[in-house]
């Protein structure tokens, strides 16, 4: 068990945005979080790495809290929006940068980039742009790449496939299957996109107004099962 979610609520000017009275997250799973705007998902996402503090219950990752215990961010690493990154640098100063971080030389990060090139699509390196001038698929992509510079046990992205081109998505999607073949890695989506949710992901769960709706092992009947609930 990597995470356990136990009587987790958040309110905002008097508004539950979310309460989830129980919820657990196995070790190498591919967790898709599904939901129209509101439902929660991006708060969960940022209450799981305490960027912002629940009002009640609690978070477990590996057994400890992540608001007391650090131990999480060695092994954590997500890309929620543009906001995680340095805009005013150039794509290769910031994958630098991040590499940095982890210990890794210039060499190394150099090295480590050749896994993305059809990922990257011969848009982000080399450009000398800054990253604030690239599209925000674009920057998506680096964000995306800098998260698993760390090689994490659990990934957590937020509408990773917003702003891509289908050319792009489809590449995502096989980079996300084959990190879960490769690594074992846990990673939780949020997607409003339920082909490309279905399609990667193990288990869906389904929020509404702050609520798990449904929480659905993934099979042939899962997409047509959201569509007809979405439709409804």
């Amino acid at each position: 068990m990597i995470l356990e979610i136990s009587s987790l609520q958040k309110v905002y000017g008097g508004r539950t945005v979310v309460n989830i009275s129980d919820l657990q997250i196995n070790a190498g799973e591919t967790i898709g979080i599904v939901g129209n705007n509101g439902a929660g998902k991006t708060t969960l996402f940022r209450m799981l790495l305490d960027l912002i503090r629940p009002d009640q219950g609690q978070i477990l990752s590996k057994g400890s809290t992540v608001i007391n215990d650090d131990q999480w961010k060695e092994y954590t690493a997500s890309y929620l929006d543009e906001g995680y990154l340095i805009d005013y640098l150039t794509s290769e100063e910031y994958f630098i940068f991040i590499g940095s971080l982890h210990k890794m030389s210039v060499a190394h990060v150099m090295d480590y980039l050749k896994q993305f090139h059809e990922f990257f699509n011969d848009e982000i390196l080399g450009k000398g742009k800054y990253i604030r001038d690239f599209s925000k698929g674009n920057q998506n992509k680096i964000g995306i790449a800098a998260a698993l510079m760390q090689a994490p046990e659990l990934l957590v992205l937020d509408e990773p496939f917003a702003n891509l081109d289908p050319t792009t998505q489809i590449r995502l999607r096989t980079l996300i299957k084959s990190l879960k073949q490769e690594y074992n890695m846990t990673t939780l989506i949020s997607s409003h996109d339920l082909n490309h949710v279905t399609d990667v992901c193990d288990r869906i769960i389904l929020m509404e107004k702050g609520l798990i709706i449904k929480d659905l092992r993934t099979n042939e009947n899962t997409l047509r099962e959201l569509e007809e609930y979405f439709s409804g």
